[in-house]
């Protein structure tokens, strides 16, 4: 293809991008801190009503209640990422997205194999399986809130090698955050983005958080309970609501990129 083609290629397909607004970190009712409301049709009704084109669950250490909300989604024109958000050996949580079902239930295998203990409910929380239709299947016995025997670098590689993406969690809190729990962002650790909370603009972030500058950074709610679905979100510049859309617009390739 010749430079003119390729200019005139580009060109259409930078017109048919649109402005997409994702919420990538959210709870459901498995997660033993969330709310029994979150379940995965309300998650995705509320998303609705917050106007979010693409959203990702992420419970702690499993992924057993993506399948529902992506099927959910689907009938209700709400595009859902698979996701977990993993808690390393050292405490620090992370944000990996999978571009399918199959590459996160790989994942939470890795995750299960590694994860010691066994849930408390009264303590921490129940940890509900529910379908697409509100209806309760079971709980989760395993010990979800806790650390895994898995290092950053071992889930950032694993992450990768299934096709994902890690996104450090919440890195302006002072628990369960790299910086928190490290001080530092490792330069070995090859992280797709960052994520800053609620609680702090993403500039004031920026300038007073450490490294964060070197990486991508995203807004997401990390929401337990549904009112806070959307309290803050990432606009995105992208083809469809997809894994592959959203890797490009981290890099700012191809047009995709992060609008605010």
């Amino acid at each position: 293809m010749c430079f003119k083609n390729f200019a005139i290629c580009m060109r259409k397909d930078s017109s048919l991008l649109k402005k997409i607004k994702a919420d990538l970190h959210i709870h459901s009712c498995l997660s033993p801190c969330s709310d029994w409301d979150m379940s995965p049709k309300k998650v995705v009704q509320k998303s609705i009503e917050r106007q979010l084109g693409l959203i990702a669950i992420c419970d702690h250490n499993t992924a057993e209640n993506v399948a529902a909300t992506i099927r959910e989604g689907d009938r209700q024109g709400v595009a859902v990422l698979p996701g977990m958000e993993v808690c390393s050996k050292e405490e620090v949580h992370l944000v990996t997205l999978f571009k399918g079902i199959k590459d996160a239930l790989k994942m939470q295998e890795l995750i299960y194999a590694n994860l010691n203990g066994e849930n408390q409910p009264d303590v921490f929380g129940h940890q509900v399986i529910a379908d697409e239709h509100d209806r309760v299947l079971g709980e989760n016995p395993r010990l979800l809130i806790g650390a895994t025997g898995l290092s950053l670098n071992d889930i950032v590689a694993k992450v990768h090698q299934l096709g994902g993406i890690c996104i450090s969690s919440h890195v302006d809190r002072p628990s369960y955050s790299l910086i928190g729990q490290l001080g530092f962002i490792p330069a070995d650790l090859h992280l797709d983005a960052v994520e800053v909370s609620y609680r702090v603009p993403l500039e004031k972030a920026r300038a007073e958080i450490p490294g964060i500058g070197n990486y991508p950074c995203v807004t997401s709610s990390d929401a337990h309970f549904l009112h806070d679905i959307g309290r803050v979100w990432t606009e995105f510049l992208l083809a469809n609501p997809s894994l592959d859309e959203l890797i490009l617009a981290l890099a700012g390739k191809n047009g995709r990129r992060i609008i605010n």
